[in-house]
């Protein structure tokens, strides 16, 4: 349900309707048209551009034109009660209160399904997909959290989504950790020292895989890491992605599958893809050309299988395989990708880390090679997490090794403070995250603000001793909204348009601006009351407009899907 879809529409189809009588010769610029809620300084319900664009197209002068357009619409549109010009010709409307009082009924009759566009889309949304080599850290959790909310955001507006985890189960760093697991094992079973290498994985999370190991497997053979290579890659893998999910866990994710590098591997799914490739002449055996910088330390001129991914919009071919013939780690990629593909997704969506972000050209090259050109592949990066005590940079326990774990996150703030937070800015912008703001229980903390919000209206309908989920009947009679709940309305009616926005541009962080913006509305007109007794919602124990608290009912109706969404509690007092 989105009324300005509707009557963007509506007005869109008159115009073209009355395209002789508007003496409008070119009507294709009406896709460039849009109705939204105009500023709080109009007091009007809606406001469209349609004049300005159409005279510019048609090389007339938009004030003229605005005057025959409002004619129009208030001739044909007979739930518009007032349509006033403004500035160069903006179109700012009014409904009538019977449309008004329509459009609540159907906001209420759709309550937790109000915002929803039903698009029916099949998404494969792959994030954190964090190498199984130890726990997540800051820098994860904010790609988890954008990834598991834009998942809620997209299934929300009517999709299909499968939410996936990507694990790097193979490759020289996996061996280097298996490898810092053995020798754990050896200093706890043999009071062995451990061998402080620049490959090895010194922290202390090793320490208790090793014990987890040994209180399930006392008798395991450490003679020769050889020798039981394979069992304690599973081992360690397993319990390091315990560790993980664990942590996922506690943030309030959980993907639906976890696909596994060294499955993909065993079932050729690598080869078959690069062999999907050549049989498109999209890879070629060459040399490269000589790297530049640090990359060329490793570098020999050797044949290899190259992937032509400069013919999809890449800086430079790439190769498939390595100095001593196996695969590259984008080899590993164009495979896993092709068995997306082949699972008939619409869109694939990639999280990715701030590190990342020179992949993006390579593996959009393979995905468009890979499926003609058919499947869109788009990949969303999460820039840096910078930590915050009191304005100053705040460094918590490094158990870890050298970086800050979720783990620690969480033992400082809870999970609805950090979810809301992490999406306090657009993803691909640094964040900083500040612990006092957070833990302060004021307008500065967004997401105090808003449960506080839901609270103060769950402490209303208590006071009424009324259900905050029955359905009342609207007073049209007497339906005269004061200048506070028509702000509110307006921004209540904004919601599905939101959606819509935020699910097209896969930006979910407008859900978090919108919900503080609408709690922000909702506190200056519980404040007022408290100031004017005019505004005062209720006197004598009982409501003083039935049309107030459907108002507030409303607001309520919207926090709770939109916190949903966002995977954030609310409790009903606070």
């Amino acid at each position: 349900m989105n009324i300005f879809e509707q009557y963007l529409n509506e007005i869109k189809e008159l115009i073209i309707n009355n395209a002789k009588k508007l003496e409008l010769d070119n009507t294709n610029a009406l896709k460039s048209v849009n109705l939204e809620i105009p500023p709080e300084k109009f007091d009007y319900d809606l406001s469209c551009n349609v004049a300005m664009v159409m005279a510019k197209a048609n090389k007339k002068k938009p004030e003229h034109l605005a005057k025959n357009i409002q004619a129009l619409l208030i001739e044909n549109l007979k739930n518009f009660s007032k349509v006033d010009i403004a500035g160069p010709g903006f179109l700012n409307i009014n409904f009538k209160n019977e449309a008004l009082t329509e459009i609540i009924n159907k906001i209420i009759k759709k309550k937790s399904n109000y915002g929803s566009n039903l698009k029916k889309n099949k998404y494969n949304l792959e994030f954190v997909s964090a190498n199984p080599t130890g726990p997540l850290h800051v820098g994860h959790c904010r790609g988890a959290i954008f990834g598991d909310v834009l998942s809620n955001l997209l299934s929300f507006n009517g999709n299909k989504v499968t939410k996936e985890y990507y694990v790097n189960d193979h490759g020289n760093q996996i061996k280097n950790f298996v490898k810092s697991v053995f020798l754990r094992l050896r200093e706890i079973k043999f009071n062995e020292k451990f061998k402080d290498k620049k490959e090895l994985y010194p922290g202390d999370y090793i320490i208790d895989i090793a014990k987890k190991i040994i209180e399930t497997k006392p008798r395991i053979n450490l003679k020769n890491l050889d020798d039981i290579y394979n069992e304690l890659h599973k081992l360690s893998i397993n319990l390091s992605l315990d560790m993980i999910k664990n942590d996922l866990n506690k943030l309030g994710i959980k993907h639906d599958i976890f696909i596994f590098e060294n499955e993909l591997i065993k079932n050729k799914t690598v080869e078959k893809a690069v062999n999907k490739l050549k049989d498109k002449k999209f890879v070629i055996e060459g040399y490269l050309e000589e790297p530049k910088g640090e990359e060329k330390k490793d570098w020999k001129r050797i044949k290899r299988l190259i992937f032509k991914s400069s013919l999809f919009g890449d800086d430079t071919d790439r190769a498939l395989q390595k100095n001593d013939g196996s695969w590259t780690y984008f080899a590993s990629d164009v495979g896993y990708h092709s068995f997306k593909i082949s699972r008939k997704f619409n869109s694939l969506i990639n999280i990715l880390g701030a590190d990342h972000t020179g992949y993006i050209k390579r593996i959009n090259a393979a995905v468009k090679a890979l499926s003609d050109n058919k499947v869109i592949l788009d990949c969303k990066v999460c820039q840096l997490v910078k930590l915050y005590k009191k304005g100053k940079p705040y460094k918590m326990s490094k158990r870890a090794g050298d970086f800050i774990t979720v783990k620690d996150l969480l033992s400082e703030v809870d999970k609805d403070s950090i979810r809301f937070m992490m999406l306090s800015r657009s993803n691909d912008v640094e964040l900083d995250f500040d612990f006092s703001k957070v833990l302060e229980k004021n307008k500065d903390n967004q997401v105090f603000y808003v449960q506080y919000c839901y609270a103060r209206i769950n402490s209303l309908f208590r006071i009424l001793k009324l259900d905050l989920n029955k359905t009342f009947t609207i007073d049209e009679k007497n339906f005269n909204l004061n200048i506070y709940e028509r702000k509110i309305l307006r921004k209540v009616f904004d919601w599905s348009k939101t959606i819509d926005l935020a699910s097209f541009k896969q930006e979910p962080h407008r859900i978090t601006f919108y919900l503080y913006d609408l709690a922000t509305l909702f506190h200056s007109y519980w404040s007022k009351g408290n100031e004017d007794e005019d505004y005062k919602l209720v006197k004598d124990g009982k409501i003083k407009q039935l049309n107030s608290l459907i108002i507030i009912q409303l607001v309520a109706i919207v926090i709770e899907n939109g916190m949903k969404i966002l995977g954030v509690s609310l409790p009903k007092k606070m």
